[in-house]
């Protein structure tokens, strides 16, 4: 039986390698991406050119679809597409992530909060409660599975990047509950937390401290370089695997010993 997946902030970065990853993995795909910026966001997001490179690159494999994940109108879509066009659905991976208000605590704006807030926490739960009730109605013997990208920010705190962090920590507050609610039906929920790894958020970081690159950021993770997003991606995979079946609740970290001190 082919399994079915629908991956968010899927046309570049850690969501792209995901969407390989699981195709690597006899995965069906719906590569979920918004495809276009947000005005508090003060970098580039992906475009439709990027979400098109992902889908191309695995022909019938794959199906691209535009959508914001913090709409329940775009996610419930994400679900009926998954279940009408592939048959089923059996894992949802949350990848969709800003970062924005790089400034101390008291000078970001509503506006920069709420973008962050929304796409990483109000996203990660549009996608969850838009893919619950079918993963509950295949059974528990068909093991389904959620996994959300968090951060190392989630498990520390970030010079000028309080809002992400925030949120990262929200996000596996989040996928601990989620893992409780849905544990009596199969379902398993967790989280990934990447160090630096080498994404456009990560370029947008070294901006926030006025380096050169993202490369710079290789020098706080004990094995001395990035992460590159398969590395994170193939995290993700296994735990949708039926390998990870005694998994859940739990933040993965996947981040070069960045937070073992």
């Amino acid at each position: 039986m082919t399994r079915v997946a629908i991956v968010t902030g899927a046309a570049r970065g850690i969501g792209a390698a995901t969407v390989d990853a699981l195709v690597n993995e006899g995965y069906r795909v719906v590569a979920v991406d918004r495809c276009r910026d947000i005005a508090e966001v003060p970098y580039a997001l992906a475009t439709p050119g990027d979400l098109d490179a992902v889908v191309h690159r695995h022909g019938d494999a794959v199906l691209g679809l535009v959508g914001d994940v913090r709409s329940a109108t775009d996610m419930q879509l994400a679900v009926e597409t998954a279940t009408r066009h592939f048959g089923r659905l059996d894992a949802v991976v949350a990848c969709a992530g800003v970062i924005a208000g790089a400034a101390p605590l008291w000078q970001i704006n509503d506006a920069a909060w709420d973008a962050v807030w929304s796409v990483n926490v109000l996203g990660t739960r549009r996608l969850i409660e838009a893919a619950a009730p079918t993963l509950i109605a295949n059974g528990k013997e068909a093991h389904g599975r959620i996994v959300a990208v968090a951060s190392a920010a989630g498990r520390t705190g970030l010079l000028h990047l309080a809002a992400y962090s925030a949120a990262k920590h929200a996000v596996v507050g989040l996928v601990r509950g989620a893992a409780m609610d849905l544990a009596p039906y199969g379902v398993t929920v967790n989280a990934v937390s990447p160090g630096s790894t080498r994404t456009a958020i990560l370029e947008a970081s070294a901006k926030v401290y006025g380096l050169a690159s993202g490369e710079e950021f290789a020098r706080q993770q004990p094995i001395g370089r990035l992460l590159e997003p398969i590395e994170v991606a193939s995290s993700i995979a296994w735990l949708c695997s039926p390998a990870a079946s005694a998994v859940t609740g739990s933040d993965v970290a996947v981040d070069g010993g960045m937070t073992v001190g």
